[in-house]
């Protein structure tokens, strides 16, 4: 892992690039589409988009994620497209990013190499960590208390290990999450990553 951590590091100027990220049922997807309101690009959380598409084809939860690790790695895919394709010269907010993916690999017991082979090609500017609300299961969500626990401390570990320097935003009303992310950005503008 220490030698994952030295290559990421490698790159000194970060791409315009925002991460919104944390535990299920965390506001993610509401900050997200906040941010979208006021015109910024964003992009959706890959395993949503997936679920959401393969449901549109009559398929159940229960069908889509029979095989978990194939899902995952499907999610995974689908990130590292979306980035591939996401405009380097502006900002942008990510619904999860791929680093994400070593925290499911971990939880579901993956080998997370490809995702940090994957972390060497980017380096995002900032990565705001939503600590969690009141969980609300939904149509997408299969995880339980213990799992997202886990995945909680999976989630800062990995960014960590990359050698972000995770912005912890408290759970509170978004309008004052968004604000907060606001104030963050604005200030921070010109900030290489250390």
């Amino acid at each position: 892992m220490k030698k994952v951590k030295k290559v990421c590091l490698k790159f000194k100027k970060a791409l315009p690039w925002y991460v919104i990220t944390g535990p299920p049922s965390s506001g993610k997807t509401t900050l997200i589409n906040e941010l979208s309101k006021l015109g910024y690009l964003t992009y959706p959380e890959a395993a949503r988009v997936i679920i959401d598409r393969e449901m549109a084809r009559g398929k159940s939860i229960e069908e889509i994620r029979k095989n978990e690790a194939e899902f995952q790695k499907k999610v995974f895919r689908m990130n590292v497209e979306i980035e591939r394709a996401a405009p380097k010269d502006k900002i942008v907010f990510f619904d999860r990013a791929i680093p994400d993916s070593i925290a499911y690999y971990q939880l579901y017991g993956l080998d997370p190499k490809e995702v940090f082979d994957a972390c060497k090609k980017i380096r995002y500017k900032k990565v705001f960590f939503l600590e969690p609300l009141p969980f609300v299961k939904d149509y997408a969500r299969i995880e339980n208390g213990k799992a997202v626990e886990k995945l909680t401390n999976l989630l800062k570990e990995s960014y960590k290990k990359l050698g972000y320097k995770i912005v912890t935003i408290p759970a509170m009303p978004v309008k004052e999450r968004l604000n907060k992310i606001l104030k963050e950005i604005k200030s921070n503008q010109n900030e290489l990553i250390d």
